[in-house]
């Protein structure tokens, strides 16, 4: 069970966005309409983020060398790929708020690239040391997994304390996601918000990290 409630989408706005994520609700869209519903689950998934195991296999590929890695240089891209889907929830005012959170300063694109081709990727917002994860793609096989293995070092490098994963899914579990219940989540949540926090990692990182 959770709560869900209603907005009227002409009085959305990035600041009221962002307020809603400091109270533990978030926005999805309805399927094939401009309609949004705010959400507020029972049990919230999260992820350990100094406690989250990379599979060997993903080491593997990071190890072959043969994908490069940035954070916002193709945010737009990431959203709409992400919202190409059969179901989505990700419907036109979703991003369209997203990309206005972006030019804000909080929300974050994580890109894999190949040969200068994005193939995988994952967005979310953040607020202080919370990261809410919002989507991810991939475009060749677990690329989104390599994605995720990126995210994990840039929140590792600036010390965040909180990522969220919203609902649990049958992919997330298997990456490391668990339940926590909404009261403990809004504790964890209070901790985080309350500090600052930036989103970056220097070049080679992450590849000298996840190569250890």
């Amino acid at each position: 069970m959770h709560s869900k409630e209603k907005k009227d989408v002409n009085q959305v706005t990035p600041e009221f966005v962002l307020l809603t994520y400091a109270y533990g609700l978030f926005p999805m869209g309805e399927i094939n309409s401009d309609e949004l519903y705010w959400h507020f689950p029972d049990r919230r998934a999260i992820f350990d983020i100094y406690d989250t195991k990379i599979a060997k296999s993903v080491k593997q590929l990071i190890r072959k060398n043969i994908y490069n890695f940035d954070i916002d240089k193709n945010f737009d891209d990431v959203i709409e790929i992400c919202s190409q889907r059969s179901i989505t929830w990700i419907n036109e005012p979703i991003k369209k708020i997203y990309k206005e959170i972006f030019k804000l300063g909080n929300a974050h694109s994580i890109e894999v690239y190949r040969e200068n081709q994005m193939v995988g990727g994952l967005y979310g917002v953040t607020i202080g040391a919370a990261f809410f994860g919002e989507s991810m793609f991939n475009l060749e096989p677990n690329t989104s997994k390599l994605a995720f293995a990126y995210l994990l070092e840039v929140l590792k490098y600036n010390n965040f304390v909180l990522l969220d994963s919203q609902y649990i899914n049958h992919f997330t579990e298997q990456l490391g996601a668990f339940e926590v219940s909404s009261f403990e989540y809004i504790r964890m949540l209070q901790k985080a918000i309350s500090k600052t926090r930036k989103f970056e990692i220097p070049s080679n990182t992450f590849k000298n990290i996840i190569s250890k």
